[in-house]
This record gives C-alpha cells, structure tokens and sequence, in this order.
C-alpha cells in the first residue's frame, strides 16, 4: 500500500526529501538566530548565515528567497512557537478542571511570558524596529489576531467595551514581555512574571458577556 506524507510524495523518497528540507530549513533557522541576534537585521548578511549552516547561498534563496524572508521566516517560527507554549498551558489548565476564562488567560500569558525571558534574544530582536520592509505591518497584524484569539479565550462578546479590555490586557502581556526580556538574571525576570500574574489575578471575574 501507498502512503503520502506531508510533501505529497510516496513514503520512502518522498518522505526522506521532505525530512532533509525540513530538517536545512531548520538549520537555517538556528544560523539565522545566531546572526540576527548577534548583528540585527540592517547588520546581518546572507555569507554569514550560509557559513554558520555549513552551506550554499543557492540553498539559502531555494529554501527563504533572501535575507528579508530569512527573517520573516524566523520570526514566524518563533511566533508559532510562543503561541504553541500558551496553547498548551490553557490546554492544561482546562484538563485540571478550571474554568474561569480569566484563570485560563492567566496560565496562557505566564507560558507566554517564561518562553519569552528563554528566548530573550530573539524577543529583543523582533521588538527592537530593526526588520525588513513591511514587518511591522506583519506585527501589527499579528496582533490583531493575538487579540481576537484573546478574545475566544476570555469567551468576550464583540462588543467595542469588550474589545477594548481585551485589548488592553493582550497589551498589557506584551508589554510586560519587553519588561521580562530586559531583566537582568531570571530572578529578577520571575519576580516581573509573578507581580503581573498577580495583577491579573486581583481583576477578578470579567464579566464579558459570556455564556
């Protein structure tokens, strides 16, 4: 029997060719967080990325088409990453029997907060302006949509004073991010992350129209 795997090819050929393009699109990745993070983008080049990956700049533009994708590319991976972490902290949560949309935002935005002070190099990146043409556009939208998944979670009728709030704590988490990846040592990141979860925790039940 055949069987197609995720390139669409037969099991065997097709499957090892999708494994060796995921697995140089990943050390790609990995050379390309190295640069960036070390020169930023304006300072990074393409010989210096293909020299940390041990290989071609023909690989390089088959697989992202050039240093702005490379980018891109990155701060994608690293997005779906952090909202993987928070997915699977409320996932958690609501297997241990909680229920308050609140309480669940909460075990999400603390996820968040801890893989943010892991990858504080990156967040740094990505936070400091310096990207290619049209990124922050990308980041504004992305967080329009980080904001009404917010919203699904805080189960919050659309309604523009439950926008608002959501909002405003969607906000509030990425902004205490930039806080935590500024510290200093992970205690003092911690206590940044405690003192906002108990915040958050003293609003109390909201009250957003759910059912």
């Amino acid at each position: 029997m055949v069987t197609v795997t995720r390139s669409g090819g037969r099991a065997g050929g097709g499957g090892r060719q999708w494994s060796r393009t995921a697995e140089t699109r990943r050390v790609f990745l990995n050379a390309a967080k190295e640069v960036f993070t070390t020169r930023g983008f304006a300072g990074a080049s393409v010989a210096e990325v293909v020299e940390r990956a041990n290989s071609s700049v023909g690989s390089l533009y088959h697989h992202f088409g050039g240093k702005s994708e490379l980018f891109l590319a990155l701060w994608e991976d690293h997005q779906q990453a952090q909202e993987e972490r928070a997915a699977a902290a409320v996932a958690r949560a609501r297997k241990a029997g909680e229920l308050d949309p609140l309480a669940l935002f909460i075990h999400g935005a603390r996820a968040f907060l801890e893989r943010s002070w892991a990858n504080r190099d990156l967040v740094r990146l990505f936070y400091d302006g310096d990207g290619p043409p049209g990124f922050e556009l990308l980041r504004r939208r992305r967080n329009r949509e980080w904001v009404r998944q917010n919203r699904v979670l805080l189960r919050a009728e659309d309604s523009r004073v439950n926008r608002v709030i959501v909002i405003v704590l969607t906000t509030v988490i990425g902004e205490t991010a930039r806080e935590v990846v500024s510290c200093d040592s992970k205690e003092e990141a911690h206590a940044v992350i405690e003192a906002m979860m108990g915040f958050l925790q003293r609003l109390g039940p909201l009250h957003l129209g759910e059912e």
